[in-house]
C-alpha cells in the first residue's frame, strides 16, 4: 500500500508538468481511491485473484491494455508479474524501476550505513528514462476534503488541532510498544483531538480501549470506507505513523507526518514524501547496532522486537507539538 501511495506525488508532478500526457495506472481495485484527485489519470483494475491470475491471466490483461494504444510503459513495481507483462509488450518501450537491491542488501548487512535514493526518486527516474524528467522540488497537493455529514458527526467540531495516530504495522518489529504508545495518546489527548487508525479485529479492540479511557480520543478503525478515511486524513494537522502505509497516505495528501522506526530505517529510502529528516524518529543504534536488520522489518535478531521503545514517549509528543 505504501508503494502505491508514494506513486501519487510523482504522477501529480508528471501530469502537471506534461499536461498533454494520457496516463493509465494499472493497480489493484482497492487502491483506486489514491488517484481520485488526479484528473489526467485513469485506472485499469488488475484482478490478480480472478481473471488476471497466472500467466494466461496476465496475457489477457496485456491484450486489454494494448487496446488503449499505450505508447510506453513505466514499470515502477518490477516484480514477477510485471516482468511477465513486459514479455507481452515486445516492441513497446518498457522501462523498469531499479530497486537498488544490491545497495539495500549492503545496508541491511551492515556493510554501509548511508542514505540510499528514495523510492520516490527511483519512480521519477523511470519517467526520466522514458523521456519525461520530473521536478519534485515544488510539490502540490489537493485541498482538504469537504467532510460529509456522517464524518462530521463522528469527528465532532474542529476547535483544536487534529492528530492522527496509526500505531500498527505489518510486523511487530516495526511497531512502537503499545504501552508506550498509550502514554503518547494519553498525553496528546489532554490538549488535542486524537484520531486512531487501524485494521484487524484485534487492533480495533485495542483502539476501542483507548477511546473508552480518554475523552478526546476517537477510534476510526472499522468505521470507514477507504474514501472516507482519506477524507479525514486530508483534514489532519499531523499524522503519527509507523514505517507503514498510513504515513505514505498522509504524505501524498500534503500532511505533516511523524514516523517511528524500529528495525527498519529511513536510509533504505522509504520515508514518507516531502518530510524533513527530523520527522523520522529512529531507534537507538548504539543499543541496536544492526539496524536496519531488513528492508521490510520481517527479519531481525532476537531482542530487537521492541527496538523502537528506545524512543521516549516524551520525544514523540514534543516532536508532534513542535510541528503543529
Amino acid at each position: 500500500m505504501g508503494d502505491v501511495a508514494m506513486s501519487v506525488p510523482v504522477l501529480r508532478a508528471l501530469t502537471s508538468q506534461y499536461p498533454n500526457l494520457k496516463v493509465t495506472v494499472l493497480t489493484r481495485p482497492f487502491f483506486e481511491p489514491f488517484f481520485r484527485d488526479l484528473d489526467a489519470v485513469s485506472i485499469v483494475p488488475a484482478d490478480l485473484n480472478g481473471v488476471h491470475k497466472g500467466v494466461f491471466g496476465l496475457y489477457k490483461l496485456s491484450k486489454s491494455l494494448k487496446k488503449q494504444n499505450i505508447d510506453a510503459v513505466a514499470d515502477i513495481h518490477n516484480v514477477l508479474r510485471s516482468k511477465i507483462l513486459k514479455a507481452f509488450f515486445i516492441g513497446t518501450p518498457f522501462i523498469q524501476i531499479d530497486k537498488g537491491r544490491s545497495e539495500k542488501k549492503a545496508l541491511t548487512s551492515g556493510a554501509v550505513f548511508k542514505q540510499l535514493p528514495t523510492t520516490i526518486s527511483r519512480y521519477a527516474e523511470v519517467f526520466n528514462n522514458l523521456g519525461f524528467p520530473i521536478d519534485l522540488s515544488q510539490p502540490t497537493f489537493p485541498e482538504p476534503s469537504i467532510l460529509s455529514d456522517k464524518l462530521q458527526a463522528i469527528l465532532g467540531g474542529h476547535g483544536t488541532k487534529w492528530i492522527g495516530i496509526a500505531p500498527f504495522a505489518a510486523h511487530d518489529s516495526k511497531m512502537y510498544p503499545i504501552e508506550q504508545m498509550e502514554t503518547v495518546i494519553e498525553t496528546l489527548s489532554k490538549n488535542y483531538k486524537v484520531f486512531l487508525f487501524g485494521g484487524g479485529a484485534k487492533e480495533v479492540e485495542i483502539l476501542n480501549g483507548f477511546q473508552a479511557k480518554y475523552n478526546a480520543v476517537i477510534n476510526l478503525a472499522g468505521q470507514l470506507n477507504f474514501n472516507e478515511e482519506l477524507d479525514i486524513i486530508s483534514n489532519l494537522d499531523v499524522m503519527l505513523s509507523m514505517d507503514s502505509g498510513n504515513g505514505h497516505m498522509a504524505a501524498m495528501l500534503g500532511k505533516k507526518v511523524i514516523t517511528i522506526w524500529g528495525v527498519t530505517h529511513p536510509f533504505a529510502g522509504f520515508a514518507p514524501f516531502n518530510q524533513p529528516d527530523d520527522y523520522a524518529l529512529t531507534a537507538d543504534r548504539v543499543k541496536f547496532p544492526l539496524i536496519p536488520t531488513s528492508i521490510y522489518g520481517n527479519k531481525f535478531p532476537e531482542g530487537y522486537e521492541k527496538a523502537s521503545g528506545t524512543i521516549a514517549p516524551e520525544t514523540i509528543v514534543n516532536k508532534i507539538i513542535s510541528v503543529i
